[in-house]
């Protein structure tokens, strides 16, 4: 009898998001103080988005060939602790570019095959992944909420300290883990291609796209642009966490929100949202207010819509398609279109300032808003209704 390891694998989740939780609010932080200017920084910022482009899907063929995630999970792991290690001796740009871009191609490999690992050792009872993946929410609000105060004590040097603790945390859990047997269903599937001519396919890629592009001046500049109108970390740590904490009430109602309303429903309510958040992110950001508000819609615009997708996904990419589903997901939504995104918040926060930066996501918005309406229809439902997994990546 297969007896379901539900506190190995929260336990990674726990520590791979506690990373994200210390790296991405505040990250960014640290390299403005070394005098870095904000193209510099979205440029060393998107080497994470710009790997995720292409690597998941080289790290995932290399596993299916091999027939070893597991060991390419704690492979990578321990590479991406100890590039990351470099960090405490680079302070050049060149030098950070080169470390960061090493670290990041490593990183990108763990979580899709974590993701495929979870989904095999789970087999036909998927409803149970929401449970496991409410851990890495909660590693994610105690990190950011823990470096936040910490910060506000410490100088900023100390926050590669707090990342190399998460990074062991993470390589630790990872030898935990336990591999278990690839499931695939015995009917046959159309091919990739033939799958990625649904106009409904491409609609809601593109729209992923989009989606991550207008996240992306708010995974990177968020923090700088709360701390230059004047809060403090431990303050951009809350606000960080309600976002967080937003997704967690997301994932106990979804289930219940996808048998009662249709995917297009969700997606355009997702994005209908998103347009409205990101103009009250940039206009509104001296009113304390307001930035709880936008917060909280953050539970729409990336939990429901991402919650959304990927269960679009696994329905639409079956069998032995669906890792390379899953990777084109990750590569086209949080690489490309987040690469793009972080690229362009770093020039329009130099030429445009920061109210207009955060204006952008809300065009990005209304893009995929367009994309999910024209082509995303209501006869697609009932495939999506079958199946309610959550997936995010913040």
């Amino acid at each position: 009898m297969h007896r379901f390891p539900y506190w190995r694998l929260s336990a990674y989740y726990f520590a791979y998001f506690a990373f994200i939780g210390v790296f991405s609010p505040y990250f960014g932080l640290y390299l403005q103080s070394l005098s870095f200017s904000a193209w510099d920084i979205g440029l060393l910022m998107s080497q994470m988005q710009l790997m995720r482009l292409f690597a998941p899907y080289l790290w995932g063929m290399l596993a299916d060939r091999l027939g070893q995630r597991l060991l390419i999970v704690r492979m990578t792991g321990l590479v991406a602790l100890i590039v990351f290690s470099a960090f405490f001796f680079i302070s050049r740009f060149d030098g950070l570019l080169m470390a960061m871009t090493v670290f990041s191609f490593f990183w990108a490999a763990a979580l899709p095959l974590v993701e495929t690992l979870t989904f095999d050792h789970l087999r036909e009872n998927l409803a149970r992944y929401s449970r496991v993946r409410l851990w890495g929410s909660v590693g994610f609000i105690v990190a950011v909420m823990g470096a936040g105060a910490l910060l506000d004590h410490l100088p900023l040097i100390s926050l590669l300290w707090v990342s190399i603790v998460t990074l062991v945390g993470i390589v630790l859990c990872s030898m935990l883990m336990p591999e278990t047997m690839l499931h695939l269903p015995a009917e046959e599937h159309p091919p990739v291609g033939e799958i990625l001519r649904q106009p409904r396919v491409r609609a809601l890629l593109a729209a992923s796209f989009a989606m991550a592009a207008a996240h992306g001046a708010l995974n990177i500049f968020y923090p700088i642009f709360l701390a230059d109108h004047g809060y403090r970390k431990s303050m951009v740590g809350a606000l960080f966490s309600l976002g967080v904490l937003a997704e967690i009430a997301v994932f106990f109602f979804m289930s219940r929100a996808m048998r009662r309303f249709s995917l297009r429903t969700i997606l355009l309510t997702s994005f209908t949202v998103a347009v409205v958040r990101f103009v009250m992110i940039g206009w509104g950001v001296d009113t304390l207010a307001v930035m709880v508000l936008t917060q909280l819609m953050h539970g729409l615009t990336f939990g429901a819509f991402h919650s959304t997708a990927i269960s679009a996904i696994n329905r639409w990419f079956p069998g032995r398609t669906r890792a390379r589903g899953q990777a084109l997901y990750s590569s086209l939504s949080f690489g490309a279109g987040g690469l793009a995104g972080g690229l362009i918040s770093g020039w329009a926060w130099d030429h445009l300032g920061g109210e207009l930066t955060f204006a952008l996501g809300s065009l990005y918005s209304l893009l995929g808003l367009i994309l999910v309406a024209a082509w995303v229809r209501e006869k697609d439902v009932g495939e999506t209704r079958v199946s309610c997994v959550v997936n995010t990546e913040h």
